[in-house]
């Protein structure tokens, strides 16, 4: 099993985050994602010692769940509380959202309430409306196209295993049209790591998503590109990193995406085109015998319960960023 490193980023300045929203990984520069990163890593460690920063005091985070959660849930309840904070679920069932109250007006109503809402939904379009009319910050527990709170968990793992992130190399395999190939990219463009989105035809990520982030990774040194060989993007990997091949709301297409998908699954032979001691990720819930096998996934180089625990720690240093008391 592998024994996290707690370690740290080069130093950045503090960013002024207070009030903005955190809906995807592109509205974000280089400094406030490694800033971001450092913070969780102090309040990582401050939670293992066993301290406590009480930041959030007399703060309320309403949670808004029009998909079904485990980690999203209970890591940002959980977050809230060790903040000092408290956190309100609040499923479609449960509001008027859920029976036609228009966007804006749930919105607004929200915001009168609570100091920062997150929502876990499918349509973008929607949590960035939901954002336009809010006056509170507004963070994306994920939508059909980003899920950028776990590719934040992601780099905070990679960091503590690998002691870096700028310069190492990512192989993504399976569905490139999904949320969190999309994050990936933006997350991996934005940290200077080289990440390889291995497809099938027909399964690639969103063009503008894709060429912004070539854009911004050479910026940072880093190439982002797309094959269609798995082989090929897992060469030389230092982390590789899959998801399933039929996310929520897609379980229907499942039969027909088996045999489509198939030469993408992470198994042992594909990783020995991997470096000696890669590690292997995946947000959960996982297909064991589908796009990892359970020799992977349960296997040394599989970080994926570090990597779920982490959800907890890099959304409490966004919880923190964005409604901290100055």
């Amino acid at each position: 099993m592998h024994t996290a490193k707690l370690t740290t980023v080069k130093s950045v300045i503090e960013p002024n985050l207070k009030g903005k929203d955190f809906l995807k990984l592109s509205d974000f520069n280089s400094e406030e994602i490694l800033y971001m990163l450092e913070l969780a890593i102090e309040l990582k460690k401050e939670q293992k010692q066993g301290t406590k920063q009480n930041v959030l005091d007399g703060k309320t985070l309403g949670m808004i769940f029009e998909k079904s959660s485990t980690r999203t849930r209970v890591s940002f309840e959980v977050g809230m509380t060790q903040l000092g904070g408290q956190a309100l679920f609040l499923s479609s069932k449960d509001i008027q959202l859920g029976r036609g109250e228009s966007v804006y007006d749930t919105a607004k109503v929200l915001s009168r309430y609570v100091d920062c809402i997150m929502i876990r939904t499918f349509e973008h379009d929607k949590i960035e409306e939901f954002a336009a009319a809010a006056d509170v910050p507004v963070i994306n527990g994920l939508t059909d196209t980003h899920h950028p709170t776990q590719v934040m968990a992601d780099l905070l793992t990679i960091l503590e295993h690998k002691g870096q992130l700028s310069g190492l190399k990512m192989a993504y395999l399976g569905d490139g049209d999904n949320n969190m190939t999309h994050s990936l990219i933006e997350g991996a463009a934005k940290v200077g790591m080289n990440l390889t989105v291995a497809s099938p035809e027909g399964y690639e990520p969103e063009d503008e998503i894709m060429q912004k982030a070539i854009e911004d990774g050479y910026k940072a040194n880093a190439v982002i590109e797309l094959v269609n060989d798995p082989v090929k993007a897992v060469e030389g990997a230092d982390v590789i990193v899959t998801d399933v091949w039929a996310s929520m709301g897609q379980e229907e297409e499942l039969a027909e995406r088996l045999p489509i998908f198939q030469e993408y699954q992470v198994n042992e032979e594909l990783c020995k085109h991997a470096k000696d001691d890669f590690i292997f990720m995946h947000c959960l819930p996982a297909h064991r015998g589908e796009e990892v096998t359970a020799g992977i996934l349960d296997g040394a180089h599989s970080v994926v319960y570090d990597e779920a625990e982490n959800r907890l720690h890099a959304q409490k240093a966004i919880l923190k960023l964005l409604m901290e008391k100055k």
